[in-house]
């Protein structure tokens, strides 16, 4: 069929409807790019050191682990549930991982024993989530206590150093000048992620999901499996987060992940991802770690207190989720 009958065939207003959408679905979309540049914009003419190399290669390092996580997640928020455990997955593994290297007994096995904790704790909960039947919701927010327990009866309550200066070089090491090997990796699994949800069975089941789980069960997806599978993805990427972000402070702390959460959540919402699943995608998300990234480091150079971020950070979440709100009445108006 022509373009040409599609338009004869569409009432004018019915066309117009059509077209509104189209329009407020094209400035949506460039919210986040926008905001993001105008954001370097203001925070390079408030702070001198903004642009500079140094704050440029911290930036990198902060925006890694956070990239890590949000990759993860991003895959349960499509399917229309939503993983409140990271940050404390964040906090076990990287706690694994410190009590392993001050041991010594591990040696090199340290980082991908406590990557493999997280990842068996996303399968768990997954698990829980997919034959349990237990909303995603109840069953993280349930594995974050239990998880914090874990790793700060691990750490005793306390930081617990260690000396490791391959792990260090892992985090903070510039293989690319100007670039924190945390940064780099994250960029590195971001590609292969984007692949993973554009490109696989996999992400494609996981946007099916997302889109209406019923008619995926209908359609032979095997619902159970995905969830499992993305949980334990969302564990992994958790842990890896973890493990740098130990690997950056050469200690873990009860602090470790703290921010991780909300911090995820932001970006991934504010990158385009919608909450009720089905839409969005890991390639969006490294636009949202950015704007977060650059919004918390940009705060913090031009002395902006703990608390105002906190405040700022809800802002956003609550107005991104606003936006995909509006979008989504939008095209269902009638």
């Amino acid at each position: 069929m022509s373009a040409e009958t599609i338009e004869r065939a569409t009432p004018p207003a019915a066309a117009t409807r059509l077209g509104d959408g189209r329009g407020r679905e094209l400035a949506q979309s460039l919210l986040a790019p926008l905001a993001l540049v105008l954001l370097v914009v203001y925070f390079a003419v408030r702070s001198d050191t903004f642009l500079s190399w140094g704050n440029l290669t911290a930036l990198s390092g902060q925006a890694g682990p956070l990239l890590f996580v949000a990759l993860g997640a991003t895959f349960v928020v499509l399917m229309g549930s939503i993983d409140l455990s990271v940050g404390a997955v964040a906090l076990f593994s990287g706690s694994v991982a410190a009590w392993l290297l001050s041991e010594g007994t591990a040696g090199g096995l340290a980082v991908p024993l406590a990557i493999l904790a997280g990842a068996g704790v996303g399968t768990v909960t997954g698990l829980v989530v997919a034959y349990g039947g237990v909303p995603s919701f109840v069953a993280t927010l349930g594995a974050m206590s239990i998880l914090s327990g874990l790793a700060l009866k691990i750490l005793r309550g306390s930081p617990l150093p260690f000396t490791s200066p391959g792990t260090s070089d892992l985090a903070i090491g510039q293989v690319v000048p100007h670039v924190q090997n945390a940064g780099l990796w994250a960029l590195i699994a971001w590609g292969l992620f984007v692949v993973v949800g554009l490109r696989t069975r996999f992400g494609l089941y996981v946007y099916a999901i997302g889109g209406g789980e019923p008619v995926a069960r209908l359609s032979g997806v095997r619902v159970r499996a995905v969830k499992v599978a993305a949980f334990a993805l969302s564990g992994a990427t958790a842990a890896c987060a973890g493990v740098l972000l130990v690997a950056q402070l050469g200690s873990g702390g009860p602090t470790v992940g703290s921010t991780l959460l909300l911090d995820s959540l932001a970006a991934i919402v504010v990158a385009g991802t919608s909450l009720a699943g089905g839409r969005g995608g890991v390639h969006r998300t490294l636009l949202g770690v950015l704007l977060i990234s650059v919004l918390a480091n940009g705060l913090n150079q031009v002395g902006a207190d703990d608390y105002t971020q906190q405040i700022i950070k809800g802002a956003v979440i609550v107005g991104a989720v606003l936006l995909a709100t509006a979008r989504r009445r939008g095209e269902v108006t009638k």
